[in-house]
């Protein structure tokens, strides 16, 4: 993450989309870039002109400290209010309110109202003379109208602004080398899953950096680094299908890796107790799972979420024509069920009734 973020913080263009499957710090690396962007003391690679643009943040100075505890003034964070939430950004006082008073439920895209304000943000002088940066995730959770607002923001180049390399800790880091180049009064980094549901003109008027899918030794090295183990990191890496941050969601969710392994025969027995705590888009997300291992049990493949031992066990070769087509119409339910799942009519009423379904498919 760091080796990206010097690079890309190094690289030309006011505008960059961040793009790959879920699950491979997308995230992370938009906030990392940010920070880069941002820093008032920038680590400069060895061998780097200390003039030039780009470099690490140093996680130390006035504006590294506050993204930390996200009040930096020149970032701005367009997310869905959900997805805000979950990651600990704060809303805006009449968002919150709103939600507070349960007038309405934080949002699942990203809000006009918000777009509005990062456009007036983007106008703005910057605050700590490091220029702005605007970190848009998920990119595709925008709208029409929030898209072709932020376009025509892209579409019109940012002026410049000459970074002040003098910080709150002493001299400047350039006080004995020209002065630093200009950079984009404005920066945009746009995180997504799914570029392709992103307009075009939008995908064509950003740097793209397509994020490579990490090997499993690299996996695991960087879920050690979260704090699990180096078992149950094999587990929740298996359980996200090879992506690492949907590993590490996954264990905040379960918990324990003994819930994971035992959730198949949990289904089996209708125990609706045993994801509670979850959310219908949680539960189908695993029943997914577990339809896709059953379905390769059933044609000879080895399950790639769950371990062998830990599925129902094959009932006799001569039905199996028949237990397919029933996983296969189930794995179509699910597929109908999850468009409605992040707005069910009655959430409790929803995930009875998907347990029940994985019960009764399960047991026939």
């Amino acid at each position: 993450m760091l080796r990206q973020s010097l690079d890309l913080a190094s690289r030309p263009g006011h505008a960059w989309l961040l793009q790959g499957p879920s699950g491979l710090g997308q995230y992370g690396l938009a906030l990392a870039l940010a920070r880069a962007w941002l820093c008032e003391s920038p680590v400069v690679p060895e061998g780097r002109d200390h003039g030039a643009s780009g470099g690490g943040a140093c996680g130390h100075c006035p504006s590294c400290h506050a993204i930390d505890v996200r009040t930096h003034a020149d970032l701005c964070v367009l997310m869905p209010e959900s997805v805000m939430l979950e990651l600990g950004w704060p809303l805006s006082e009449k968002a919150q309110g709103e939600i507070d008073k349960k007038e309405r439920k934080p949002s699942k895209e990203i809000r006009v109202d918000a777009m509005r304000d990062a456009i007036e943000f983007a106008q703005r002088t910057s605050a700590r003379g490091r220029g702005k940066v605007m970190l848009i995730y998920p990119a595709e959770r925008m709208n029409a109208i929030t898209a072709n607002a932020l376009l025509k923001t892209l579409e019109e180049p940012p002026g410049e602004v000459v970074p002040d390399m003098a910080t709150n800790d002493g001299p400047s880091l350039f006080s004995d080398v020209a002065a630093p180049p200009a950079v984009p009064s404005t920066r945009f980094v746009l995180a997504t899953e799914a570029a392709h549901q992103l307009l075009p003109t939008i995908r064509s008027r950003c740097m793209s950096h397509a994020l490579a899918w990490p090997t499993s030794d690299e996996a695991l090295a960087w879920l050690r680094t979260q704090g699990l183990s180096e078992l149950d990191a094999e587990v929740w890496l298996r359980a996200a299908g090879g992506r690492p941050e949907d590993a590490l969601r996954l264990a905040v969710l379960v918990g324990e890796p003994a819930r994971w392994r035992g959730f198949p025969r949990a289904m089996l027995g209708g125990e609706l107790t045993s994801v509670a705590e979850w959310s219908p888009a949680q539960l189908i997300d695993a029943l997914h799972k577990l339809c896709h291992d059953l379905m390769g049990q059933r044609v000879g493949a080895a399950p790639r979420y769950f371990d062998a031992a830990d599925l129902p066990p094959v009932k006799d070769s001569a039905s199996s024509g028949a237990a397919l087509g029933r996983l296969r119409d189930w794995q179509r339910e699910l597929v109908q069920e999850a468009r409605t799942s992040e707005h069910p009519y009655n959430q409790g009423l929803m995930m009875e009734a998907l347990v029940s379904r994985a019960s009764s498919t399960l047991r026939a």
